[in-house]
């Protein structure tokens, strides 16, 4: 009996998830806005179980909180908070591109060749969701070939609040590299130079300079 589904549905919960996640991420939803129930099943559509749901799931995830007296709001960010995810990520990152690049094939490449030039393209169109999108998809690939499927679960499950940290520093025009410039960096120090050491050094780079931005927007409280 063959019971493997080769396209598996996406449920209207997951559809509503997605869409309203992505309105957190790239700041349609400003930090400390209410999410009222009723207003939001007339924008999206569905039901107020529907609703509930997703938000009960993006709390989970750090994206919502719930207040007493005054239920659902986007979830602040705060640097303390910040600068904990900038050191699990600059750990973990730096632990799978220099497993990624000593594991290196040439399917590996072409792997992260292409979901680079997705990143680029998107970012050529100044489309932040697929832009978010190009990016958990280039690191997921660079997890994977590293064979680290745990660390990549870590990273998942703090995947909303780097999405949003990112959509937050990517606004940002203070910049001695560009983001894209910087992760074309880690991707070459992988596919050309083939330097383990020299990779680690390129996400410790990018990261440190992300975080610096975030802490500055986040201690002025300039987040949107």
């Amino acid at each position: 009996m063959d019971l493997r589904i080769d396209h598996a549905p996406v449920t209207l919960r997951e559809k509503c998830l997605e869409r309203l996640r992505d309105a957190i991420i790239t700041g349609h939803f400003a930090a400390g806005a209410r999410l009222v129930e009723r207003t939001l099943c007339e924008q999206l559509g569905v039901s107020r179980s529907v609703v509930r749901e997703v938000i009960r799931h993006l709390q989970a995830e750090g994206l919502v909180d719930v207040l007493a007296n005054k239920g659902p709001i986007v979830a602040r960010l705060d640097w303390p908070t910040a600068h904990q995810i900038y050191e699990i990520r600059l750990l973990l990152e730096q632990s799978a591109v220099a497993a990624c690049t000593r594991a290196l094939t040439d399917d590996v490449i072409a792997r992260i060749r292409a979901t680079q030039q997705a990143l680029q393209t998107a970012t050529a169109a100044q489309d932040m969701a697929q832009i978010l999108r190009a990016s958990s998809q280039l690191y997921e690939t660079i997890f994977v070939a590293a064979s680290q499927g745990i660390a990549w679960d870590i990273v998942q499950r703090l995947n909303g609040r780097i999405s949003r940290l990112r959509a937050m520093t990517l606004r940002d025009n203070r910049r001695e590299q560009s983001g894209q410039s910087r992760i074309d960096a880690i991707c070459d120090a992988i596919c050309i130079d083939r330097a383990p050491e020299l990779a680690k050094t390129r996400v410790a780079e990018h990261i440190g300079e992300v975080a610096t931005i975030a802490r500055r927007i986040l201690v002025n409280d300039e987040q949107p």
